[in-house]
This record gives structure tokens, sequence and C-alpha cells, in this order.
């Protein structure tokens, strides 16, 4: 019997190219996110015939009602990637749209994450992936909230692991942290990366090489492995100064006048 995974912003960039990596290896996909569109034009593609969920997860109630409608459906592999990002002053940025990428990036992902572990734990067996950001490593001027956001997904993904091995169940979960990657974020966000950004595909094997493997925390490309272990190592003041200095990179001149 095929392994069955579900798949949350399914219709681009990381989620879409996982999509392709995993029906490559035969698995049952689910696909969910809000363009329908997209959804088909993916399924069309694969060698799978994918179910397809068009639905909004942007808060906590919705992701629940994903989890409803597919509870049932012996779900082996869950891979939590919606979100988006929001860049600028933060006193500036819209309060509005802010909440709403909360919404997604943590409450959702943190219903699904739990619901789903609960039932793998349950069940002994399974395997999720969250997809968090190498933003989750350092404060972050000028994304201010969405660093922080990815940081909580990047700390609740490394709790969970930890309370799964200390019990001893064969339950893996891992955060994938990418650094700049070609995909539909920057236009959502924005920004336009100031250093040559991965390639979504490369991202996606990478990624779901090392979550069979068991991997807690996923850091695709040697730059930012070496940014990620530097920050364990230098004071929150510097980090944020440092980061606050790209970030002002990723956007033209008028926007800092």
């Amino acid at each position: 019997m095929p392994t069955k995974v579900l798949i949350t912003g399914a219709s681009s960039g990381i989620g879409r190219d996982i999509a392709r990596v995993l029906d490559a290896y035969g698995c049952e996909l689910i696909l969910v996110a809000r363009r329908e569109d997209r959804l088909k034009a993916l399924a069309g593609c694969l060698q799978g015939e994918p179910r397809i969920i068009a639905m909004d997860i942007g808060n906590a109630e919705k992701a629940a009602k994903l989890y409803e409608l597919t509870k049932d459906e012996n779900i082996d592999i869950l891979i939590n990637n919606a979100g988006f990002g929001v860049w600028g002053d933060f006193t500036k940025t819209s309060c509005e749209r802010e909440v709403e990428m909360i919404r997604l990036n943590v409450e959702a992902m943190h219903v699904l994450f739990k619901l789903f572990l609960k039932d793998f734990k349950e069940r002994g067996s399974g395997k999720i992936l969250n997809v968090a950001s190498a933003a989750a490593f350092a404060p972050g001027p000028y994304m201010a909230a969405y660093y922080a956001s990815k940081a909580y997904v990047l700390r609740l993904t490394q709790a969970a692991s930890h309370e799964l091995k200390e019990c001893g169940s064969s339950v893996t979960v891992s955060a994938l942290c990418p650094g700049p990657v070609s995909t539909e974020f920057n236009k959502v966000a924005g920004v336009h990366f100031s250093m040559k950004p991965l390639s979504s595909k490369y991202v996606a094997k990478y990624a779901v090489l090392n979550m069979i493997r068991g991997e807690t925390v996923i850091v695709p490309g040697i730059s930012v492995k070496i940014a990620a272990a530097a920050s364990k190592i230098v004071p929150s003041q510097l980090a944020a100064a440092i980061t606050a200095k790209i970030q002002k990179k990723k956007a033209s001149k008028e926007d800092f006048s």
C-alpha cells in the first residue's frame, strides 16, 4: 500500500516541488491550497492521481476543518508548508496583514501539527515536516513578524521532537529551514533577494531525503548552514543589525526614504 501524504500550500514553490518528489517515489498525495486551478495543473503533471482539496486554511478553525476532512485517510506524512511573509518597517506594515500571516504561519501550522502528531504517536508511525525558514535563527528587522513566526515553528518542532525521542516513539518531526528560495514568496512578501537563491526543486529533494532520515532540523545550502551555526554564538543585537542590513537590500531605496 503506497505511503499517503498530505501537503498544504501545494499549489506553488516548495510545496509543489515536494509533491513532485513524493509523487516520483510512488506516494499517494492529498494536495491542499486555495487555488484550485493551480492544484489541477499540478495534478495533471503527476504520475499518480492525487486528491485535491481547494480550501483556505488560514486560521486555527479552518485548519481544524482540514484535519476533520482527512483524519480518517490514514495519512502517513504531513507536509505542513502553507505560509507567507510580510516585509517592511514594523511601524508601517499592515497590522491586519501581519495577523493574517500569524494565523496561517503559527495558528494553522500548530493545529495541524498537534492533531496529526497525536494520531501518529498513538498509531506508532508517521512523519511530519514543518516548513520554517532560516529566518527562525535570528531577530528579523524589516520582516519582524515573519521571522518571529518561523522561530515559533522551529522551536515547537524541536521541543516535540525531543518529547518523542524521550518516550521512544518511532514518529519523527522535522523543521525545514531554507534560506532564499526561488518561489513566489518574494513577490507575496514584497522583496527581492540580495543573494542568489536556491532552486525550489533542490530544496524539495533535500527536505524529503532528510525528513525520511528523521533529521529534526533540515538546513539546505552551505551558506545557510554556516549562518545557522553562527547564530548560536553571535549576540542577538549583532545578529539583528546584520539581518537589518540584509533586509534593506531586498527593497528599493524609495522604501527607506
